[in-house]
């Protein structure tokens, strides 16, 4: 079983508990205006690697990973597109006794049988969804990422209703996703979920900019400054005034 990647990261500490090894999948249906891996965009591309490839290289990095009670996470692009490599390759995993985590927009989630059917398979080898909800705001949400987001909260929910522990993560860009309303909709949202172990707030940052211009493609987001810290703590407040722990 191969997949489509664009690269691995070996030592990963923002993706997961612990140290993660970390595998970014080519491929994804968002277009976010703050992206920072817009060379993961096209789909079918990448590098071809197999389960056991990627196994044999992580099992190089098991001491590191099993003291710090870390795993592997697999990010992206968008890991979802790729639900039957996943699938195998949680399986050796699991067989390893490795913690694994995906990192999903749920740009993809569909009720669709095939895709539920596997989804389904899937996470009886997730341990941790990082959930990335970009903005509460249809309209929005559309403007920044070119799609709508009604079957990202359906997804969200979906996850809730399975018990599948998440991390709920929200980029704040000033200007774009940083309105207090909308965060506090956002935070209700969230409030409504019962599996959510973690709330993070992901300051914007500019380090993606050189990756667009090296694709030949304008950045969308010029002259916006990242927001203090002061901004993201108060953003944070806004999101975790509903939310129980689960």
């Amino acid at each position: 079983m191969n997949g489509n990647i664009h690269s691995i990261e070996t030592f990963g500490t923002v993706d997961g508990p612990g140290i993660r090894y970390v595998v970014f999948t080519q491929g994804c249906l968002l277009r976010c205006q703050f992206c920072h891996n817009a060379d993961t965009w096209e789909i079918g591309t990448g590098k071809q690697m197999s389960v056991s490839e990627i196994i044999d290289d992580l099992k190089t990095y098991l001491p590191f990973i099993e003291s710090s009670g870390g795993g592997i996470t697999v990010s992206g692009g968008e890991p979802l597109l790729q639900i039957p490599f996943l699938i195998e390759l949680f399986k050796e995993c699991k067989k390893l006794g490795i913690h694994t985590t995906i990192d999903s927009s749920g740009g993809c989630f569909s009720h669709a049988e095939h895709f539920q059917a596997n989804l389904k398979e899937l996470l009886q080898y997730t341990d941790l969804i990082l959930l990335d909800i970009k903005h509460i705001d249809r309209k929005k949400h559309i403007s920044l990422t070119g799609m709508a987001n009604e079957h990202i909260l359906e997804f969200a929910q979906f996850l809730s209703t399975q018990n599948v522990p998440v991390w709920i993560r929200h980029v704040l860009v000033p200007t774009i996703s940083n309105d207090r309303d909308d965060l506090k909709k956002l935070g209700e949202f969230i409030g409504t979920l019962t599996n959510v172990k973690k709330v993070e707030v992901l300051p914007y940052h500019e380090l993606g900019v050189y990756k667009w211009e090296a694709l030949g493609m304008e950045y969308p987001l010029k002259g916006i400054q990242p927001p203090s810290d002061e901004e993201a703590q108060e953003a944070l407040e806004l999101l975790t005034a509903s939310v129980k722990y689960a």
